[in-house]
């Protein structure tokens, strides 16, 4: 796998998983407190909107078929739709698919008072066209655990300081955190095995990020650890946002592609 994964990061080709066409621009410096992303640098982002184009819910595209998001995004393949290669929300001009959803296949183990296995599977009714805007993230393997202070990135049109939502796509960088830290933020029964933290640096993912991603980098190539999943009401940046731990759930979501 690793070999793969060189090998794809090396040809930089729409065929492998995490490799941008487009590259992102990471200043590190500070979507609380974000900034807007380079148009299609995050080819994976998506966002999840009703048929009247409002969107709720960010998620990431794993593969031509499936994409993912929270549990608590309560995703409904009848009323919702998936969008990808969006960035900037009030463009007419931008090359979107508007994909309809086909299942949403929840965790059967997600709990709705502590969100803990917050993830569903969103299995398109057509297949996604790989474009340079429009391709899949890898997920950390079920053996990852990256360690405390990487520094990853997050994703979203959610509620930013300024706005409630924002025009263009943000993105903003912030550390792991370890399990014990984050413990000591939100109390030792509050935060499980199926979660990883972030931020507490004076930037945090807030309202309407929900379901997006939240990507590390190694070797050029982005894997996603985490999905938005909660925090504190009014998305204090310097309390850690909690993520749905990718490295945990790994095993159902191959399970799951798998099997449907």
């Amino acid at each position: 796998m690793l070999l793969m994964l060189s090998c794809f990061a090396l040809l930089a080709s729409g065929l492998g998983c995490g490799v941008p066409s487009i590259k992102p621009q990471v200043s590190g410096l500070k979507i609380v407190n974000g900034q807007n992303a380079v148009s299609g640098s995050w080819p994976w982002q998506v966002s999840l909107q009703d048929s009247r184009g409002f969107h709720f819910c960010g998620g990431s595209l794993i593969n031509q078929y499936w994409a993912v998001t929270a549990g608590h995004c309560r995703v409904s393949p009848g009323r919702h739709r998936v969008v990808l290669g969006e960035h900037d929300r009030q463009s007419n001009s931008e090359q979107i698919q508007v994909v309809s959803i086909a299942r949403a296949i929840t965790h059967p183990y997600f709990n709705s008072q502590n969100f803990n296995n917050d993830i569903t599977l969103l299995k398109l009714s057509s297949p996604a066209r790989m474009t340079s805007r429009v391709s899949p993230v890898c997920l950390a393997s079920s053996s990852s655990n990256p360690s405390a202070g990487t520094r990853c990135v997050t994703t979203g049109w959610g509620r930013t300081g300024q706005t409630s939502s924002p025009r263009y796509l943000q993105q903003t960088s912030l550390p792991l955190l370890s399990s014990t830290q984050c413990r000591q933020y939100w109390g030792h029964n509050r935060i499980t095995d199926a979660m990883i933290c972030a931020g507490a640096s004076g930037v945090s993912s807030c309202q309407g990020d929900s379901g997006g991603p939240l990507v590390c980098e190694s070797g050029g190539v982005w894997s996603q650890v985490g999905i938005v999943s909660w925090g504190t009401s009014n998305c204090n940046v310097r309390t850690p946002a909690v993520y749905a731990r990718v490295a945990y759930l790994r095993r159902w979501v191959d399970q799951t592609v798998a099997s449907n």
